[in-house]
């Protein structure tokens, strides 16, 4: 029997029960399309020999402080040389998780008086850190930077005098859509402006050796780029790319990276490898690619439509309910996909999120889309 005291949140939990979107943990379980693991680093043999080769040179596993305050590991300076060379950026900087990323660029660099602008379908990390930030916020149409710029042209007629920052994914995590890149660069160009781009999705699996759809743009001045070490790369933690003085505004400005402990330096050594990989076995970014195709014209012979531009592939249902049934029934016959509702999507749009990797083969994908054809039929039934 619970508590008054817990009256308020079992009251919420059971309210979001009723709406068929109460979450639940639950475990891996049969093929893997459900993570984000989409080169298979997580496991490959490489990784676990940089981390075992690190322990036995006398790495430390945590880094007991934070960068500012004994926590800067010769691992971190490390990996973020490294970062900034293979993407082709001034500097890195590393951070813990995307996350926090994403929430420490935007708490810090936008400033009082300026304008962020978000695209309408970013990641709650950059809503929470425009929330928690000092910049005027405004949302813009998704993937439309005509959109975008009529925001701009508004916010300056009534009086905006600061600078202007766009947020944007340039592969979307639910839809898997990409963005008009080069369109939001001129975009910037045109109104001196900054622009944030999450490259969560593209890092390792788009670009000339997995550099990202930002790899022709980085190093410019005016672009501030994160990449996420807990997808393609197979570790964790996040690197933000950015010219000199951004990132020496950040180490001296940002509170999310001056007051945390560092990350694990047994982590640095393992995105650092990953970034070896990346260049020294380029058959895992062609064999993806190769995956996403066959998956798409499989997907188009079955269902009628391309479902997606990338790795990610949406098959929306609609209803929370059944969309959690659905991914039920495909986890029972041993495939591991995982449901997707409101709030993370917009509401009506609940979905089967397929998240292809090098953890399945095309016989795999096919068999998934076989039973999910049939698992259709048999809930319109």
């Amino acid at each position: 029997m619970h508590t008054q005291k817990l009256g308020t949140y079992v009251a919420a939990l059971q309210d979001l029960d009723k709406q068929d979107r109460l979450r639940r943990l639950s475990p891996r379980a049969g093929l893997d399309f459900g993570s984000n693991d989409y080169l298979a680093l997580a496991s490959a043999p490489r990784m676990r020999q940089a981390l075992q080769r690190a322990l036995e040179a006398g790495t430390p596993v945590g880094a007991g402080g934070s960068r500012l305050l004994g926590g800067n590991c010769p691992e971190h300076e490390s990996l973020e040389a490294a970062a900034a060379k293979f993407f082709g950026a001034d500097t890195a900087l590393y951070f813990g998780g995307g996350y926090v990323a994403n929430f420490a660029v935007l708490t810090t660099l936008p400033q009082r008086g300026d304008l962020l602008l978000m695209d309408d379908l970013v990641h709650a990390s950059m809503h929470e850190g425009a929330r928690a930030g000092r910049a005027e916020v405004r949302m813009s149409r998704h993937n439309d930077p005509a959109a975008a710029e009529d925001n701009i042209r508004d916010w300056r007629a009534k009086g905006g005098v600061g600078r202007v920052w766009i947020a944007i994914e340039s592969v979307y995590s639910m839809d898997g859509d990409l963005a008009p890149l080069a369109d939001y660069i001129e975009l910037a160009d045109r109104h001196d402006a900054f622009l944030m781009v999450d490259e969560a999705h593209a890092t390792g699996v788009f670009g000339e050796q997995g550099r990202g759809l930002t790899a022709g743009y980085e190093g410019r001045e005016n672009l501030v780029v994160l990449h996420t070490c807990g997808k393609a790369l197979g570790a964790s933690g996040a690197l933000v790319t950015a010219n000199g003085v951004l990132r020496d505004f950040l180490v001296n400005r940002c509170r999310p990276f001056i007051f945390a402990t560092a990350p694990s330096p047994l982590m640095a050594v393992a995105v650092e490898e990953a970034l070896a990989i990346l260049r020294e076995e380029p058959e895992r970014q062609q064999q993806l690619a190769a995956l996403v195709d066959y998956t798409h014209r499989e997907f188009l012979s079955r269902f009628g439509q391309l479902p997606s531009q990338s790795q990610i592939v949406p098959y929306i249902v609609g209803d929370n309910a059944l969309a959690m049934s659905l991914a039920a029934a495909l986890q029972q016959r041993g495939f591991d996909v995982r449901g997707v509702r409101p709030p993370t999507v917009p509401p009506g749009t609940a979905r089967l999120r397929l998240s292809l990797t090098l953890n399945v083969t095309q016989q795999d994908v096919g068999a998934l889309l076989d039973a999910l054809a049939e698992e259709t039929r048999g809930a319109a039934q």
